[in-house]
């Protein structure tokens, strides 16, 4: 989940929570303030609290107690091994940070993942600005942003330049617009003979397609943002607390 620097107050919850854990103002094994004191402290709302306290028991600081409360768990350690998904470094990290090249801005007929994703009508024309990255001198990925075509005016993304931030920092200062969460699915496919091509991929190479569908406090698509990594070049790796 992507905490803004300016957060809703679920989130800003979550954090000042957080703080306090790693400071050792609720150290592990202690009992976590009941809901009505945390409504009282920190001046927010019953569903607010629920709804932190909920990131707080899904990410492993905080466990709950059948009839007794929820207790701190301290820091996870599964946080410390963490690394950006595919997805998420295209959106926080500026393009000119990487090497690649532009190769396609255009308003486009949307795949059908890709327009359900957007929550479009299936045949539907979104923008799309597609880059094709490289790392130590040979292609590596193809990264694919698609956005309604009304959140793409007014900004860079037509330009064929890389940007100097990161698409979520670009589209908060031009379009307003805050992201909150990704939801992300990943497949294997065969590429078509163009990504093939792109990617320098040998025959009978399949692809892993990440697709994060980037979406704001209210549930709203804002974005989605494809990642195709040559199977044979990449793996995905994982870590999660088991409750």
């Amino acid at each position: 989940m992507s905490l803004e620097s300016v957060p809703p107050k679920y989130a800003q919850l979550v954090q000042a929570l957080q703080r306090r854990i790693e400071s050792g103002d609720y150290p592990p094994g202690s009992m976590l303030p009941s809901e009505n004191q945390l409504i009282q402290e920190f001046g927010v709302s019953r569903p607010t609290v629920v709804a932190a306290l909920r990131v707080l028991r899904e990410q492993g600081w905080i466990e709950s107690q059948q009839g007794k409360g929820r207790f701190v768990r301290g820091r996870p350690a599964v946080a410390l091994v963490e690394r950006p998904r595919p997805g998420q470094a295209y959106l926080t990290a500026p393009e000119s940070a990487s090497s690649g090249e532009v190769v396609e801005v255009a308003a486009v007929v949307v795949p059908n993942r890709v327009a359900t994703l957007l929550n479009l009508a299936p045949r539907s024309k979104a923008f799309l600005r597609r880059r094709l990255v490289s790392r130590e001198g040979g292609p590596t990925e193809v990264v694919s942003v698609w956005l309604p075509l009304g959140l793409s005016e007014g900004t860079d993304l037509t330009s064929a330049d890389p940007l100097p931030q990161g698409l979520r920092d670009h589209l908060q200062s031009r379009k307003g617009v805050r992201f909150d969460h990704v939801v992300e699915q990943i497949t294997a496919r065969m590429p078509t003979a163009d990504e093939a091509r792109q990617l320098g991929m040998p025959k009978n190479t399949p692809l892993l397609a990440v697709y994060g569908a980037v979406r704001d406090a209210s549930g709203q698509a804002l974005a989605v943002v494809e990642v195709l990594l040559p199977a044979d070049r990449h793996e995905l790796e994982d870590a999660y607390p088991i409750g």
